[in-house]
């Protein structure tokens, strides 16, 4: 049998190699026999909860019978498994496991990975990706007992398995979340890349029999991705910019292979970052949603003024990776700022918390309040739909507006090899050795609790930061134009070349 090692929010692995029928069955008892100790422990937060889970698959190769094998060992644990009929997007499966009360919940999928992936990913009874002491748990747990299992059929008929479509329940919800009379009479004429990912046709069906065009792009089920991996990052986006040259839309939203991150185009298929998305996003949440006027009309010790109580006060929280622009938003409106490590885990136990406005990462993944703790591509496509209902003018000019007055911000990122028995020293030395400059502005602060953060007084900022599995080093930097972030990631591959390390 071979070894099977949980990641971040779950286990991943080439089909057919290590992701295997046999080995879903493995994690699956694993799974079910974790949960139902938690149901009994007086301590656990699911304690004398019903034994009822969610399962739900994206459209990868088998992931429906990957999902089905699943299934069939939580009915034969004594479990309720309520198994989705068809590929859905994981925060709807999320949204379902917070909505009907269940101990948790299962999502077949890799996500953005290649196509020869899967994966099995947890989602806990709040609605949000398990954090990573859940999944040593079930880790533990593996082959501890015999894989039991009933057969789909006779579940069925038994009522251990429950197939129903738990997107109704997520859409539902997702149209109180935003103002939906608004972007139902707004006219927008907007298109959707779906990446060939489970997203395809969401919001065609939410926008159905409203003044809204969607178009969707890249919507055909295709379990190689069209020949790329589904992750919203421009490479990706050759065939819609071609598409939205020659038909100009008001917007283009992108969703990745499982729907819970986003990207984006403008309408004529110029590349949004996730950083201006998320920016454009706060801006949505403090100023039109939060009542607030107009910065630029308010003296300094005033700004606050025309914010309601329904912002100030509520935390922004950003992973490491993300913008500075988003530093400097929530200085000027007085928000306090939470900085978390990279994975949007991080920014769910601070929403779990209460009180945030706002969370987000550099990869596209934003939660919001009254939802779930969880990222939701789809929820933040609808909300930016709103902030182009609301403000009625093109997303380049907000983008301006918004850098007119915090100033351009250019990110920049690389991956590169690198050893992992080298890793920890590296780290040691970069936090031990700090750099006096960055480019021309002196160093302001150190920051390393998830890799090495260097920040210039001028907020350019250089990052080194590990893969947790992988000989890869990643390198991220943000300056105030293309060729200082360039300039900065150089640096960056350099301070990794130091002749004690090779």
């Amino acid at each position: 049998m071979s070894q099977i090692k949980f990641g971040t929010d779950g286990w991943r692995a080439v089909i057919a190699e290590d992701f295997t029928f046999a080995n879903i069955a493995r994690v699956a008892q694993a799974t079910a026999d974790f949960w139902k100790s938690e149901v009994q422990s007086p301590k656990s937060k699911v304690f004398g909860r019903e034994l009822k889970v969610i399962v739900g698959f994206d459209r990868r190769f088998f992931s429906d019978r990957f999902a089905q094998t699943t299934a069939e060992v939580f009915a034969g644990n004594g479990f309720q498994a309520v198994l989705t009929p068809e590929p859905t997007p994981t925060p709807s499966v999320s949204f379902a496991v917070k909505h009907l009360n269940a101990v948790g919940g299962v999502m077949i999928t890799a996500s953005h990975n290649p196509p020869s992936f899967n994966g099995f990913k947890l989602k806990s009874h709040y609605g949000g990706s398990s954090d990573s002491e859940t999944c040593q748990a079930v880790e533990g747990f593996l082959d501890r007992n015999p894989v039991k299992s009933t057969p789909l059929a006779e579940a069925v008929k038994a009522r251990q398995i429950k197939i129903t479509d738990v997107r109704p329940a997520h859409y539902a919800a997702l149209k109180k979340l935003v103002d939906f009379k608004l972007i139902a009479k707004s006219k927008l004429r907007f298109a959707h890349d779906a990446l060939f990912g489970v997203g395809a046709g969401c919001f065609e069906q939410l926008l159905a029999g409203t003044t809204c065009k969607v178009t969707t792009l890249n919507g055909a089920h295709d379990v190689m991705f069209g020949g790329i991996n589904p992750e919203p990052i421009e490479k990706n986006y050759a065939k819609s910019q071609a598409y939205l040259k020659k038909h100009p839309h008001d917007l283009c939203l992108v969703t990745d292979g499982d729907a819970d991150r986003v990207g984006g185009m403008d309408g004529r298929g110029n590349y949004l970052t996730t950083h201006q998305i998320i920016c454009l996003l706060l801006h949505h949440f403090i100023v039109n949603r939060g009542s607030g006027r107009e910065p630029a009309l308010i003296p300094s010790e005033q700004k606050l003024s025309g914010l309601t109580s329904a912002v100030t006060g509520l935390r922004v929280v950003k992973a490491l990776t993300t913008t500075s622009m988003v530093d400097k938003m929530c200085a000027f409106y007085g928000l306090p700022l939470v900085e978390t490590g990279v994975g949007f885990k991080y920014i769910c136990a601070e929403m779990l918390k209460g009180g945030v406005l706002l969370g987000a990462e550099e990869s596209g993944g934003i939660g919001f309040p009254n939802h779930i703790p969880e990222r939701d591509g789809i929820a933040a496509g609808l909300l930016l739909l709103e902030l182009l209902a609301t403000e009625k003018v093109s997303v380049n000019k907000m983008l301006a507006k918004l850098e007119k007055q915090f100033g351009p911000h250019r990110y920049g990122r690389i991956d590169t090899h690198f050893p992992l028995e080298q890793r920890a020293a590296l780290m040691e030395f970069l936090k031990t050795n700090p750099p006096a400059k960055l480019l021309r502005s002196p160093l302001a602060d150190v920051k390393s609790f998830d890799g090495v953060k260097y920040v210039a007084e001028d907020s350019s900022w250089l990052m080194l930061r590990g893969s947790g599995t992988e000989p890869i080093l990643r390198i991220y930097a943000e300056a105030k134009s293309d060729a200082a972030a360039k300039k900065l990631l150089k640096l960056g591959v350099k301070l990794t070349q130091n002749k004690i390390f090779r």
